[in-house]
């Protein structure tokens, strides 16, 4: 017989570490042909922070998008980064970026501002270009600034660093904190359907409400649920390398024997909700959201197991053999 339920899953993540003490750095120079390069440590795994970081720059220097180019391939020579996980790079190495290219941007205007002779007030850097604010007609394009500074013997480059807190303790009877960047909040509903006579779950749906601060690229956020939902729903019913730990029976050897979640087995993913109340202290009020994608659905679906039989699975993976175990337990005692 197949069952179907309905479960809802809460949850909060910090953006970064808990705590604080965790800094990145950003690094932005002007090149001669006007082009800019972002030096920066943040490593993209697939959520796209060489897009996000790049737009934060190209917002606050007032250039396009695909003029500034983002290099993290060398840690070792590169801007510090204290690392890609607990959702922190959004939050602070956009912070980082910011101040590098607010830095940036105060060395171009007091740059032109020399070689014109004007006050650095009656500067503007917007749409590509540095231009005196009442008189727009006399203005410089980035290209020429590249080339008045880079062939004129200056070198232009931003710098900026950013950490949440100098690395707090716990207070031992509380567990208080001190240092929270920021923290996301989300929901997610999952409709399953659970066949009671083979034990084999089916996600028929899932449904997200994601706090963000504020979407910097929408986009990259219903991407980063998609991958985030195909991850949780592997938690909730497949990945398991060791079902029988600490007996080593069965233990995966290889990705080939290790089932994940592929596409052919995702449900409609419905976004219902990107909630944006920027965040006072995040980049452009933005924060990091990332890990609530994949953490929301395996609680949500183990939930909806239950309102379809009845009964709790009580550890991951909800594999078959535990959910008709979990049915029948006189059987499997027996």
């Amino acid at each position: 017989m197949k069952k179907k339920g309905i479960g809802i899953s809460l949850g909060v993540h910090p953006s970064g570490l808990k705590g604080g003490g965790d800094p990145s750095q950003a690094q932005i120079r002007l090149k001669a042909d006007g082009t800019l390069d972002l030096l920066n440590g943040a490593v993209d795994i697939g959520q796209g922070c060489k897009t996000i970081l790049r737009q934060f720059a190209a917002d606050t220097l007032g250039v396009p998008l695909e003029s500034i180019a983002h290099h993290n391939y060398d840690t070792d020579i590169g801007p510090l980064c204290t690392g890609t996980f607990a959702s922190r790079v959004t939050f602070m190495d956009g912070n980082a970026v910011i101040a590098a290219a607010n830095d940036l941007k105060e060395k171009i205007l007091t740059f032109v501002a020399g070689m014109w002779g004007v006050d650095k007030q009656q500067l503007v850097m917007a749409e590509g270009k540095v231009y005196v604010k009442d008189e727009p007609a006399k203005a410089m394009s980035m290209f020429e600034l590249g080339q008045a500074a880079n062939w004129g013997g200056s070198f232009l480059v931003g710098i900026g660093a950013f950490t949440p807190g100098a690395g707090q303790s716990f207070e031992k009877d509380t567990g208080k904190m001190s240092a929270v960047a920021a923290l996301a909040y989300h929901a997610c509903v999952a409709e399953v359907e659970v066949d009671t006579e083979t034990g084999l779950v089916d996600v028929l749906k899932l449904v997200h409400v994601h706090d963000v601060g504020k979407a910097i690229n929408p986009l990259l956020v219903r991407s980063q649920v998609n991958g985030g939902a195909m991850m949780g729903i592997s938690f909730a019913l497949t990945e398991d390398a060791s079902p029988y730990y600490p007996a080593m029976d069965h233990v995966s050897q290889n990705l080939e024997d290790y089932y994940i979640t592929t596409a052919a087995d995702m449900p409609p993913i419905l976004l219902d909700g990107i909630v944006e109340v920027p965040h006072p202290d995040g980049p452009m009020g933005a924060k990091g959201f990332a890990e609530n994608s994949a953490s929301g659905p395996p609680a949500a679906i183990l939930s909806a197991i239950h309102d379809a039989i009845g009964v709790w699975v009580t550890d991951y993976p909800a594999s078959p053999e535990r959910i008709l175990r979990a049915l029948n337990p006189e059987e499997s005692c027996a």
